[in-house]
């Protein structure tokens, strides 16, 4: 991540450290409980198939318990990052006006500098449960069903070897596409129809060619997933083995390719928070004294 967006980033978590480490803690616990979800369902169903009802009932109680944490967490979520955006939006005019810069861009960067909070509040949690999702899920497999959880390791690495070019490519996309939307206030302050076609024909086509490259990244995920998906039927086929452990098994596969999809979406607001980080100054100055001293 480059430097002014580590540094905005950086300033935002220090500012609110308290607020974050509740909210990111809730999602930790969030996290873990749905990680665990598998084991529990799985017990549920031999209990339910042996006849015992009691036992199985702890598979609802495991439920209500992560739904509840879940839903804990949505309320914090919002209390926090709201105000976070109302003091970092504060800040970025501050700055920007002491760079002299005209309303219109000033405009343009407070609405850039929204994505930072967007970053804590939704992406950063998203990036976190899948990173959990998918290692964890993984590390599961390895004491469920080894050789499934090989064959999602090597998956992994595959995709690991392709990142990087992977990343180059949307950076300079967004790059290009957010030289345009700075100047969005000034391309209507034109008020030029040909003007106002060219400018958003041109931002069409960047959306476009991100949304391109999504929906080609969720195609090989989907490959990848059969894959997954036809060498545990293989193992499960070649060996006894009971309900509980099969549905253990194709969950634990579910949740670590759902996370492998959400991936290329995370890639893609990395890239454009780097930008952003490039363009707005969010941090925070001591603009109160500078204003008495005015």
């Amino acid at each position: 991540m480059q430097n002014n967006a580590f540094k905005t980033l950086k300033s935002i978590a220090t500012d609110h450290n308290k607020n974050l480490i509740l909210t990111f803690a809730l999602v930790l616990a969030e996290n873990g409980l749905f990680l665990a979800y598998p084991i529990f369902a799985g017990f549920a169903i031999n209990a339910i198939m042996q006849g015992n009802t009691l036992n199985a009932l702890i598979y609802a109680l495991f439920v209500l318990i992560a739904w509840l944490v879940g839903a804990i967490r949505r309320r914090v979520d919002t209390q926090v990052f709201a105000n976070i955006y109302a003091k970092l939006a504060v800040n970025v005019i501050m700055n920007e006006k002491q760079n002299a810069k005209d309303d219109s861009a000033i405009i343009a960067r407070v609405a850039l500098s929204r994505e930072f909070v967007n970053f804590f509040e939704t992406h950063f949690p998203m990036f976190f449960t899948s990173v959990i999702s998918i290692i964890g899920s993984a590390f599961m497999l390895i004491f469920v069903e080894s050789k499934v959880a090989v064959a999602c390791f090597v998956v992994m690495i595959v995709f690991l070897i392709f990142l990087p070019r992977y990343i180059k490519k949307n950076d300079d996309l967004y790059l290009r596409l957010n030289d345009r939307l700075e100047k969005e206030a000034k391309v209507i302050g034109v008020f030029n129809k040909s003007t106002l076609n060219r400018h958003y024909d041109v931002v069409s086509k960047f959306r476009i060619a991100i949304s391109n490259r999504e929906a080609m990244s969720y195609f090989i995920i989907g490959i990848s997933a059969s894959l997954l998906f036809l060498v545990a039927i293989i193992v499960l086929s070649s060996q006894q083995t009971n309900a509980g452990h099969i549905y253990s098994v194709m969950t634990y596969i579910w949740n670590f390719v759902i996370s492998l999809d959400d991936s290329p979406k995370l890639i893609e607001e990395f890239s454009n928070l780097k930008d952003i980080g490039k363009r707005i100054d969010a941090q925070k100055k001591d603009n109160d004294a500078q204003q008495e001293r005015s």
